[in-house]
Parts: structure tokens; C-alpha cells; sequence
């Protein structure tokens, strides 16, 4: 099972910030923090180690308009995706929103299964395109383009198609370690043929890769029977 996804919840309506939390968090997919205004996001976004999946973003905010806000992101470099909320439908309510860089707009009422169906849909658009980065220990991973990369050092890695696979669900598992043979599923499929003794071997070369002393894994841990990916566990250098 994948780790929880922080999501961004942008809303002045408190009993729908409360709805919507409830609903993101209940199964454990995603974790909610909740901002009422264009300056608790910002303040969210801003703060030291703040790391959002996706945001869902109302237009009309106390302080200003979520469509402002959604271009001063981008214009920040932000790319993960951002879901618009907006009590109208009308076509160019729609174009503006779109046209400030949102991924998709969703008109209150919404049914909740809606809007999650469609966070999911932009989050796996997202994930498989050359925006996608995730920030592992020294390095920032691109799974795109199947790379790790180490500003302080200046040095790119490349990996295997494996390799990119195994790093980037066990990024999405958090800190729950990952079984051994659900891992195999997930990277391999349901193939007989694949054991894990593959899986072992796979693991091993990556450390080879990312450990700074693989005999003592820092990143990439056994734990629980299975594997677990520590993105704090080796800082980047001064």
C-alpha cells in the first residue's frame, strides 16, 4: 500500500476544508493540511520542508482570487497539480481558470467522489511526466528520465527501468516498509518466473549507487521483511 500523499486544501468554507479532509484521509491515501486564505497557503507552501502532491484551490479567498494565486505559483516554479473549486460554471470562469495554469477545475456542488477521482487522475499524469522530481537524501530523483541527480557534487546517476520503479513506489510508501514480494508485484507484475532473489539483487546495485557505504544503508533500508526508502537519511552536503 502506497504512503500517504500530502494534499493542499485552499478553502474559506471550513465545513467543506472539515468534508474534505475527512474524505482525503479516511483510507489513508492522503495526508490534508488546510489553508483559509491566499496567505495561510502561501505561508503553507513556503515553510521548511514542505512538500505538497497536489492542491485543490478555491477561487474566491478572503485575501484574493486562487486563479492569482495558481500563476504566481507557477510562476515559482510549482508544478505539482493544482484542482480549481469555483461556484461557477460559466465557459469563461472555466478558460480563466485553466488559463492561469490550473490542471482541471471542478464546480461547487461536487460530489466528493468526483474531485477525488479526478486528484488521482492528475497525480498519475503528473508522476509519469518530465515535471515529477522527489527530493531522496543528496539527490533529486527524476523517475522520467530514470535519474538521480546531486547538485553538491555535480554528478548524475542512471538507472535501470528497475531500479527507477523500485525508488519511486517505495517513495510513495513512506515509512511503512514494502514487502518483499509486494514490491516484486508492483515492479514485475504477477510473473512467476521473477523471484526474490531478483528483487535482492536489484536492491543491492542500487546501493551501490546511492549508499555513501553501502554496508551500512542509510537511504534504502531492510526493514519488516521487506524494504523501506529513507529520503532523510544521508543530508546533502553543505
Amino acid at each position: 500500500m502506497a504512503g500517504e500523499r500530502p494534499i493542499l486544501i485552499v478553502d474559506d468554507d471550513r465545513a467543506l476544508r472539515v468534508t474534505l479532509v475527512e474524505q482525503l484521509t479516511m483510507d489513508g491515501e492522503f495526508a490534508a493540511t488546510e489553508a483559509a486564505s491566499v496567505a495561510e497557503a502561501e505561508a503553507a507552501i513556503a515553510s521548511k520542508d514542505a512538500r505538497f502532491d497536489a492542491i485543490i484551490l478555491d477561487v474566491g479567498l478572503p485575501d484574493g482570487d486562487g486563479r492569482d494565486l495558481c500563476i504566481r505559483l507557477r510562476q515559482q516554479g510549482v508544478k505539482v497539480p493544482i484542482i480549481i473549486l469555483t461556484g461557477s460554471d460559466e465557459e469563461m470562469d472555466v478558460v480563466r481558470g485553466l488559463d492561469s495554469g490550473a490542471n482541471d477545475y471542478i464546480s461547487k456542488p461536487f460530489r466528493l467522489a468526483e474531485l477525488l477521482a479526478r486528484v488521482r487522475a492528475q497525480l498519475r499524469i503528473f508522476e509519469n511526466s518530465e515535471d515529477a522530481v522527489f527530493k531522496i537524501g543528496p539527490f533529486i530523483f527524476r523517475p522520467s528520465a530514470k535519474q538521480l541527480v546531486e547538485p553538491a557534487k555535480n554528478r548524475r546517476i542512471r538507472l535501470t527501468e528497475k531500479e527507477a520503479a523500485i525508488l519511486k513506489f517505495l517513495y510513495r510508501a513512506g515509512p511503512k516498509p514494502v514487502a518483499r514480494q509486494v514490491l516484486l508485484n508492483e515492479v514485475w507484475g504477477y510473473n512467476a518466473a521473477v523471484t526474490t532473489h531478483t528483487l535482492e539483487t536489484h536492491i543491492y546495485r542500487l546501493r551501490q549507487k546511492i549508499e555513501p557505504d553501502p554496508s551500512n544503508s542509510r537511504l534504502l533500508l531492510t526493514e519488516g521483511g521487506g524494504y523501506r526508502l529513507n529520503p532523510e537519511g544521508v543530508p546533502a552536503a553543505a
